[in-house]
């Protein structure tokens, strides 16, 4: 895997991919059971998901393979200038590769233009890489959960303005 890798809008035959990226990642995390987003039911069909006003989700292909994605959609039960990104997952053989940063670029530019004016994010604690590239994206730590993502399992969050 020597190419870079390109991002793209996910399209309804990335489904299957990305749902198995997702599903093979947070296991490495102990984001597993209830309160977190491996058990979202758009999981499955994260194409259709995505694809209401105001969100996108891209994917990360490498070779022809989905690798990895992430993607920004309104904060349910949030203020409506305020996004959240969602679902950003890696499988170990693409992170250290740039690709974060440059889908996080990505996730960012696309929230501004569906004009969000913040985005908002959740993780877990131990997902270290993740955190440093939220810190190095401009966004901050705050002190508990926004609006109403049914993500109980997750122990950090983050904001920034955009």
């Amino acid at each position: 895997m020597t190419e870079t890798p390109r991002i793209r809008p996910i399209e309804a035959g990335d489904d299957a991919a990305m749902a198995a990226v997702i599903r093979a990642v947070m296991p490495e995390f102990g984001a597993v059971g209830d309160g977190f987003a491996i058990n979202d039911p758009e999981v499955d069909w994260m194409h259709r998901a995505y694809a209401i006003d105001r969100a996108a989700y891209f994917v990360v292909e490498d070779a022809g393979k989905v690798m990895g994605g992430g993607g920004i959609a309104p904060l349910l039960g949030g203020d409506p200038d305020t996004c959240e990104l969602r679902k950003m997952y890696f499988l170990p053989e693409l992170r250290g590769r740039g690709a974060g940063a440059a889908l996080m670029a990505r996730c960012l530019d696309a929230a501004r233009g569906l004009g969000f004016r913040r985005c908002y994010l959740e993780t877990l604690c131990g997902m270290d890489a993740a955190m440093k590239l939220y810190e190095r994206s401009g966004f901050h730590r705050i002190d508990g959960p926004l609006g109403a993502t049914g993500h109980g399992g997750c122990n950090t969050f983050y904001l920034r303005g955009l």
